[in-house]
């Protein structure tokens, strides 16, 4: 369920893709694909929006998106280093423009010192270059730590295109 931001943003974002002739993708691993379905919410996504693709584990992140698995090894799944990647492997990987890529430890369990639950980390590319590798520290529980991350996420790529734009 999508709060009236997110449909504005949205909204927003499919203005500024068809108006490019660009299209969309996202890599996601604790959104469990929420971000694919507030995007494919709006009816005509089928002309912006092109794949979303759940990576949940390491292997599919290393199968689907070529995450290395010595660097899933190296920094965990939930770091930027994996974050760049996931984006950077989805427009290798598919007929896209944009990627919007997250992993995070969403809740109850999973955290640590160094990562404590309400970590997420995001990545936005653009036919590759990477824009922008970012972390956040949300706070709440399982549900509000994914609402934040799709939320932050479709802020981040909804700024870049209007950027872009002007």
């Amino acid at each position: 369920m999508l709060f009236p931001d997110e449909h504005e943003l949205i909204d927003r974002i499919a203005i500024a893709l068809i108006r490019r002739k660009e299209m969309l993708g996202t890599a996601e691993s604790c959104t469990g694909g929420l971000i694919a379905a507030a995007c494919t919410e709006l009816p005509g996504s089928s002309q912006w929006f092109e794949r979303g693709v759940v990576s949940y584990s390491n292997q599919a992140k290393n199968e689907l998106l070529g995450v290395p698995a010595g660097l899933l090894e190296l920094h965990g799944a939930v770091s930027g280093e994996v974050a760049q990647h996931m984006a950077r492997g989805l427009l290798a990987h598919a007929p896209i423009h944009w990627a919007l890529a997250v992993t995070g430890i969403a809740g109850p369990t999973g955290g640590s010192t160094s990562k404590p639950v309400g970590t997420v980390w995001l990545a936005l590319a653009h036919e590759g270059r990477l824009l922008r590798v970012w972390s956040e520290l949300f706070d709440g529980d399982r549900h509000e730590v994914r609402l934040a991350t799709v939320r932050a996420g479709l802020t981040a790529l909804c700024e870049a295109l209007e950027d872009r734009d002007s």
